[in-house]
């Protein structure tokens, strides 16, 4: 059995870890947007053996808001909630989705707010899963008293982007779809169009058919022309974002940062820009 899994984790890796009965908490994070309920209604329905239950809306985000439509919940809150779900940091965290880790990187990105190196995203989702799933609402952890350690992600607020349009030292990528970012269409916020300055490099396509992520060497020629520690990540809402974070980190590429409030929590206040205009 191989040691941490810091980025990915196969479907046999981790049914390795669990037969070995190897320190290994799993979250399913399976969720669908503007249905608050059906990731919890997925996950009573079937479920990898022992995981728990990682909510989008009540876990991963707080209230939607002045900083969009999934913010992060503050860090103490987030940090209480890892000790509910007994995590001592010893454990290999694995997180998994059926969206290609689409909702799943959320989680990833945020286990790793708190320091926690040994955090990964079943590659595939659950799709890749062939062992017998358990159903029911799960298991109540013991809580711990989990320490974090300092954060391997970098976290932009709105006024580093505001002070970016000025002096163009960073490159916003945006996660969303092409025709979302362009402006020609808005299925889910009141504004359409993009951060002034972003470039388009939608998260979808960091996998393969299969839902699994492209090879390392695809990822880093994708993210090439953004390969530098000056690059911040965003989408609608700061989840599908934290996917290209994770894809340049397969890459071998440096730590992007996260703008959170991502394009539902910029357009909240009408004075900041919006291209096309």
């Amino acid at each position: 059995m191989s040691g941490i899994h810091r980025t990915l984790i196969s479907a046999d890796a981790l049914a390795e870890r669990l037969t070995k009965d190897a320190p290994t908490r799993v979250f399913d994070c399976r969720a669908r947007l503007g249905e608050p309920d059906r990731g919890a209604a997925l996950f009573a329905a079937g479920h990898i053996e022992g995981a728990l239950h990682a909510d989008l809306d009540t876990h991963l985000a707080d209230m939607p808001g002045l900083q969009g439509r999934h913010p992060l919940p503050a860090f103490d809150t987030w940090l209480a909630q890892a000790r509910r779900w007994g995590l001592t940091g010893d454990e290999q965290i694995v997180v998994y989705d059926d969206a290609g880790g689409q909702m799943a990187a959320r989680a990833w990105w945020m286990f790793r707010w708190l320091g926690h190196e040994a955090t990964a995203v079943l590659d595939g989702g659950l799709d890749q899963w062939q062992q017998p799933l358990e159903s029911g609402p799960g298991h109540e952890p013991s809580p711990s008293s989990f320490q974090p350690k300092p954060p391997l992600t970098r976290l932009w607020q709105v006024d580093q982007v505001m002070d970016n349009l000025q002096t163009s030292t960073y490159t916003l990528v945006d996660a969303r779809s092409e025709v979302r970012f362009r402006g020609e269409q808005e299925p889910i916020d009141p504004v359409a169009g993009h951060i002034p300055g972003a470039m388009c490099l939608p998260s979808t396509d960091n996998l393969t058919d299969s839902n699994c992520f492209k090879s390392a060497e695809t990822l880093r020629a994708r993210f090439a022309h953004v390969a530098s520690d000056n690059t911040v990540c965003y989408c609608g809402s700061g989840v599908t974002a934290a996917h290209n974070v994770l894809a340049m980190r397969i890459a071998g590429l440096p730590e992007a940062a996260l703008y959170a409030d991502s394009w539902s929590g910029w357009i909240t206040d009408s004075t900041r820009p919006v291209a096309p205009n």
